[in-house]
């Protein structure tokens, strides 16, 4: 999860409120140029000191993270020494080729680096990440608004370790709380056995095509019932006939469950142009995607029936081609058509029951 800084120094009639807000949504940090903001702040908030003037406070307070611009407050590193009980950062402002390279710097040998960045396009903030990769401290990049921190947090796909938010109304906090949320992470997929499979006929199966270059070990997690879905793999493999599609999943019948963000789950029937998809490798690593568009076409049909060691049992039903294909144990590519009782693919078995797609603990009879 990315980092969330909300930046209360200029303070207004719904600062209390967006205050309580923050806390209540567990930002990871409140930042004020006075201390007495960040007196009550409950030990889940680091309350970060970012002075307005050229003077330091003669008391930090409750501040557990104090920012500076050297020029005017003075070196860090000799600021630590002075004030060890607080961890120092740098404010650098963006606006040329030498502020940058100081941003650079900042993001290689600080423990905090603040920037600003005058410039509307996100090249100088690919310059620093790049130029900090091996570093261990944290980047927080300024934002002007929620939109803007989500492209931020995905910038040379590692993104800003955070951001700044000055928050204009209730709402933001937990906006921004979303947004930084939004790498889903590691899935604990599963192997699953083959029982059988079975011609059922025509329908209509869903190709998903996305704005995004799949992996050859990648694909999406396709089911009929939202307790067990079965590894989709891209079309990223050469195919006879055809050239590779790296953007799509030929991904099964329109009934199908598949997981999106939040984890919650989507008929592949409702997915369109703007949805998003969870893409999956066989590590169970996991990202988001946006969906292109759906094309949903008439096609034989085929229904793959699998079973977890447990005796818990998945449903696929997919096109019946020879050149549909789903991913098994170590990235091995499997063909639909060829698939036999005994053979093993890799799966997710979700804990939780749905409602609207939502995970919730209820009874609930798939079959």
């Amino acid at each position: 999860m990315k980092l969330t800084w909300l930046d209360l120094r200029e303070r207004g009639e719904a600062t209390s409120a967006i205050l309580e807000e923050a806390i209540h949504q567990r930002v990871d940090s409140v930042v004020a140029s006075d201390p007495a903001l960040l007196a009550d702040l409950p030990p889940t908030v680091t309350g970060v000191l970012f002075p307005d003037g050229p003077e330091l406070p003669g008391d930090f307070g409750a501040a557990r993270v104090v920012i500076v611009d050297p020029a005017l407050h003075g070196d860090t590193t000799v600021l630590s020494k002075e004030h060890p009980e607080v961890e120092f950062g740098r404010f650098v402002d963006v606006s040329d080729a030498q502020t940058l390279e100081e941003a650079c710097e900042a993001a290689r040998t600080e423990r905090w680096s603040v920037l600003r960045f005058r410039d509307p396009t996100k090249i100088p903030l690919e310059i620093v990440i790049a130029a900090a990769a091996e570093a261990d401290g944290g980047i927080i990049t300024e934002v002007a608004d929620v939109e803007e921190a989500e492209i931020v947090f995905g910038v040379l796909e590692h993104g800003s370790d955070g951001v700044l938010l000055a928050p204009r109304a209730v709402g933001d906090a937990t906006a921004l709380r979303a947004a930084s949320a939004q790498a889903p992470g590691k899935l604990e997929l599963v192997e699953l056995e083959v029982r059988s499979t079975e011609h059922i006929g025509m329908g209509e199966r869903a190709c998903v095509d996305t704005c995004s270059h799949f992996r050859e070990d990648e694909g999406i997690l396709v089911g009929s019932h939202s307790k067990g879905m079965i590894l989709c793999v891209s079309e990223t493999h050469p195919l006879p006939y055809m050239p590779t599609r790296p953007f799509r999943v030929n991904a099964g019948a329109i009934h199908s469950y598949t997981l999106a963000e939040g984890r919650r789950t989507r008929y592949l029937s409702e997915l369109r142009t703007n949805s998003t998809v969870l893409a999956v490798d066989v590590e169970g690593r996991s990202r988001h995607v946006p969906v292109g568009r759906v094309k949903i076409e008439s096609r034989p049909l085929i229904s793959i029936d699998a079973a977890a060691s447990d005796g818990r049992s998945v449903n696929l039903i997919l096109q019946d081609d020879w050149h549909v294909r789903v991913l098994g144990p170590g990235g091995a590519v499997l063909n639909s058509t060829e698939l036999r009782p005994g053979d093993r693919v890799l799966g997710y078995l979700p804990a939780e029951d749905r409602h609207v797609g939502y995970p919730i603990h209820e009874f609930c009879l798939e079959k």
